[in-house]
């Protein structure tokens, strides 16, 4: 099932993607849907970020080529970092470069889970039972200010760098899914999520122990190899086998 949040002249709603459709839910995703009997074709709304978290949870370097190629060695344990919910953008919306404060900016494509329930201290064998779904995930960076500070709350956080979407895949599997990036058309990242080397029942067993997750929160499971520079003008799109693309294009901050 495919759980979107979408836009009409009339509001915001959550729905249920159908092939070229969606169906009203009222209220929230989270628990047993009601349906609203309104449905609308998808070309008809807008799709927006697929949820609002209180908090995303992301991890560093959790593909060991990634690592290699930021100049690490795999790390043992996963390396935890925040992006506040201010970052939080959908598909087709802007990726703004503060062009004034940094001279690169990054593309980093990722999977991201979404916490279905308020949990703390999950043990990686239920994992799933907290875990609404899936969505693709863009964890944009400031690359030069990342080196420069040291720690990653700047270079990860400015508005409109965490792009998720199209929507919520809640049957997928993530244990083994095809992973890509690609800027204007060309491939950039090519990996699988088999390749984590924290995979999403530990990451969700890891994050737990140190904070509760509430419903909708946001945990992404880390980039693969293959990152580097967006300019401003160019179209990035994240694609997740079994979930969705998720395209966004890089605007001047104004």
């Amino acid at each position: 099932m495919r759980i979107a949040r979408f836009a009409t002249d009339e509001g915001m709603s959550f729905g249920v993607v159908e092939e070229n459709t969606v169906a009203a839910v009222a209220a929230h995703p989270f628990g047993e849907l009601t349906f609203t009997g309104q449905r609308l074709p998808l070309a008809d709304v807008r799709l927006l970020a697929p949820i609002l978290p209180s908090k995303v949870i992301a991890i560093g370097k959790n593909y060991a080529e990634h690592a290699r190629e930021m100049g690490a060695e795999p790390p043992a344990e996963p390396v935890l970092f925040a992006k506040p919910s201010t970052a939080v953008i959908g598909p087709g919306e802007a990726v703004a470069y503060p062009q004034k404060l940094s001279e690169r900016v990054d593309y980093e494509g990722e999977l991201a889970l979404v916490i279905g329930r308020m949990c703390r201290e999950v043990p990686a064998s239920r994992a799933a039972e907290v875990i609404l779904g899936y969505t693709c995930a863009n964890d944009v960076t400031a690359r030069d200010l990342q080196k420069k500070d040291g720690q990653w709350t700047r270079a990860k956080g400015f508005d409109t760098f965490c792009p998720l979407g199209p929507w919520i895949e809640t049957e997928a599997d993530p244990s083994d899914l095809a992973i890509s990036t690609t800027v204007n058309g060309e491939a950039r990242q090519d990996a699988r999520t088999s390749q984590l080397l924290h995979d999403v029942p530990a990451l969700v067993e890891y994050v737990s122990q140190v904070m509760t997750l509430l419903p909708g929160d946001v945990i992404l499971t880390g980039t693969p190899a293959g990152v580097g520079p967006l300019e401003i003008g160019d179209e990035v799109t994240v694609t997740v086998e079994g979930v969705g693309s998720l395209t966004n294009r890089v605007v001047a901050r104004e």
